[in-house]
């Protein structure tokens, strides 16, 4: 069983889908490792600690020549992946529904492709879960991001010449990404509130000693989608959300958006009024940029200003911290393929209910559900 692990090609992607780490793992059940040149040098790993793990360093071609798994952060264009025979694995984040173009290429290869972004989250899955560990990060980086961009301190400051008040700081989703927002922002000495279309995570708020900031009286609307995600509100929800936030918004310093649905454009969280009502030198971070933004007039690549408050767009967030998001990224594919390694065949052997949900495509056609909907 050859596992090729290959030099990242998307602009500005600097994780990596392997570490030394999981390397050595892989070779302990007996698997061949085969890593591109310069694989690891944005994440930080040189081609030295691989080839010191065990794994073969060497070009593109040679990597993937005869290649049965093929592991990527983003997915490769299939156009990239000669020398791999039909029938091997390609297993990365496969953007499946913005990138479907690509999916219809794996098939078109004969590649049975998987997309870790579809992991179903349920308990025994959860070492697995790639969009949790990198977005936990990029919870992480959004607050040092909105710091880095606030002319202010987060912390009250008591000196001789006065008092610096604390910075105050609001998070709008509070998922993976959120929660992580709102811990940051508290050991950073901000003032913390919070906000989600889910009823149950008022608790959590609570828990990290934040503020909750929701909708009340509104019944039944519960914002709970499938696999514990956020589901679409109601317009009776986003009324009487819109009403509360334009009031909580206009007094905070930071505010950081996390709202994504799967499959659909982010919600718009934000309007342009709700900016202009907050003071000059705020700052807020949309963490949802990419999927159409939460925040109206936020661009994605850029820092904007917008009538004295920078609104930060930075493209993918988990890459601004590439060391430790390759090793929990490279984990996860670590985690997924040894959960289902069979000893007696030396390779990984699915079951249905991990299988069928992430897997795209099979014996040249595309076979997910969600995308054949």
């Amino acid at each position: 069983m050859k596992i090729a692990v290959l030099k990242e090609q998307a602009d500005g992607e600097r994780r990596v889908a392997a570490t030394p780490e999981t390397v050595k793992k892989f070779i302990a059940l007996g698997a061949t490792l085969a890593v591109e040149a310069g694989a690891g040098e944005t994440a930080s790993i040189a081609d030295a600690a691989y080839a010191d793990a065990g794994a073969s360093v060497a070009d593109r071609a040679a990597v993937l020549a005869g290649a049965d798994i093929v592991l990527g952060v983003q997915g490769p264009d299939p156009e990239s992946l000669a020398g791999v025979a039909p029938g091997a694995w390609i297993v990365a984040s496969l953007n499946p529904f913005g990138e479907r173009a690509r999916v219809d290429g794996y098939a078109a290869a004969g590649y049975e492709a998987l997309a870790m972004e579809f992991m179903p989250r349920i308990t025994r899955a959860q070492s697995m879960d790639i969009l949790s560990s990198q977005s936990n990060l990029s919870g992480y980086k959004a607050v040092l991001d909105a710091a880095a961009e606030y002319g202010r301190a987060f912390p009250m400051m008591m000196t001789a010449a006065g008092t610096v008040s604390a910075a105050k700081a609001f998070v709008m989703g509070v998922g993976v990404a959120g929660l992580q927002a709102i811990a940051t922002a508290r050991r950073l000495g901000a003032q913390v509130s919070a906000t989600d279309v889910r009823s149950a995570t008022k608790e959590q708020i609570q828990s990290l000693g934040a503020k909750p900031i929701f909708v009340e009286n509104v019944a039944g609307i519960e914002g709970e989608g499938s696999g514990g995600y956020a589901g679409e509100m109601s317009p009776e929800y986003q009324k009487a959300q819109a009403e509360l936030v334009t009031a909580h918004i206009a007094k905070q310093d930071i505010v950081i958006t996390t709202a994504l649905i799967p499959g659909r454009p982010a919600p718009r969280l934000i309007s342009a009024a709700q900016v202009a009502s907050m003071r000059p030198g705020s700052v807020i971070v949309d963490l949802a940029v990419e999927q159409g933004g939460n925040v109206e007039g936020a661009v994605a690549g850029e820092v904007v200003m917008v009538n004295g408050v920078k609104i930060v767009g930075h493209r993918n967030v988990p890459s601004r911290l590439a060391a430790d998001t390759s090793a929990l990224f490279s984990r996860n594919l670590f985690n997924f393929l040894s959960a289902f390694w069979d000893k007696e065949t030396g390779k990984p052997v699915l079951d249905a209910e991990i299988g069928d949900a992430i897997r795209l495509t099979k014996d040249g056609k595309v076979v997910n559900a969600r995308l054949l909907a």
